[in-house]
């Protein structure tokens, strides 16, 4: 497969985002329409991280040559460590790669069973979904991620309920988000030829917060490459404490925006500050 970034050169300013989503995971932007966008914007090259696709390099692919924006290779993989979910951007694999299918297809089939189950225990608790097709099978035809929002979707419309209030109703019945273990998923990545980092390592929520000792911690366990050093909800304590880590142990960083859709849009984060990821992926800087 003939690929975008191939031999390419970029600035040292050049405008680059390797952290955003569509509809083929959990954002609202079609791939045209994010591709429409950035081209628009002017973006220099791009990473759509679509979590657990490995599936759609191709068409991604056309997309690129046919707007003329380099995209990267890369995805969003949904892993856990320790018993805890650990969000993993990787980068340059090989999507043919059986194992990281494998993975990929067996989240799939989790998800969807997770589903029917939440969707069962909805209809235990009363809830009906008059519809004119079938509703469950409308959702399990959401890629993964997008599933629990769309159970949650689901209630909200037919129910008027708030949207925190149906949240906390589908975890009552069991939603959760599946995961694949993340030395499995760094393994096959570096099989292929890719490479990983932890994603948005200082945003929390449902994350870790990853301070020098649980990066120390995690790099015990896991041959990491690096991680998302530049985010939209870091601090600036935060990013120079990552940088700096990166620096001392020769890892790689990366900046991405996280953008799922028009409210939270893709970001103009400069080439430079990533070079070494770039040049792993063999796209080079202009001196």
């Amino acid at each position: 497969m003939e690929l975008s970034t191939r031999n390419l050169v970029l600035d040292a300013d050049s405008a680059v985002d390797l952290q955003m989503h569509t509809t083929n995971s959990d954002g609202t932007w079609t791939p045209e329409q994010m591709v429409a966008y950035l081209k628009t914007e002017h973006f220099g090259m791009v990473a759509i991280t679509d979590h657990d696709r490995v599936d759609q390099t191709a068409a991604l692919q056309q997309l690129a040559f046919a707007h003329d924006l380099p995209i990267l290779v890369a995805a969003e993989f949904s892993t856990n460590w320790r018993g805890q979910p650990v969000d993993t951007l990787c980068f340059g694999f090989d999507p043919e790669n059986d194992k990281l299918k494998a993975l990929a297809s067996s989240l799939l089939s989790r998800q969807r069973e997770n589903t029917r189950q939440v969707f069962d225990y909805l209809l235990k608790r009363g809830y009906r979904f008059e519809a004119p097709s079938d509703p469950l099978q409308d959702l399990l035809k959401y890629p993964s991620a997008g599933q629990p929002f769309a159970l949650a979707g689901l209630l909200t419309n037919h129910t008027g309920m708030e949207w925190a209030a149906a949240w906390k109703t589908i975890q009552d019945g069991g939603m959760k988000f599946s995961t694949n273990p993340i030395t499995d998923v760094v393994d096959a990545v570096h099989a292929s030829g890719g490479v990983c980092l932890i994603a948005h390592p200082g945003r929390g929520e449902f994350w870790p917060i990853f301070t020098p000792s649980l990066l120390d911690d995690i790099r015990s366990d896991v041959p990491l490459d690096g991680f998302e050093a530049y985010y939209p909800v870091h601090t600036a304590e935060q990013t120079a404490m990552f940088v700096d880590y990166a620096d001392r142990h020769d890892l790689l960083v990366s900046s991405g925006s996280d953008s799922h859709g028009k409210n939270r849009n893709p970001i103009k984060y400069p080439a430079h500050p990533i070079h070494k990821l770039l040049d792993r992926m063999g796209i080079h800087i202009r001196t």
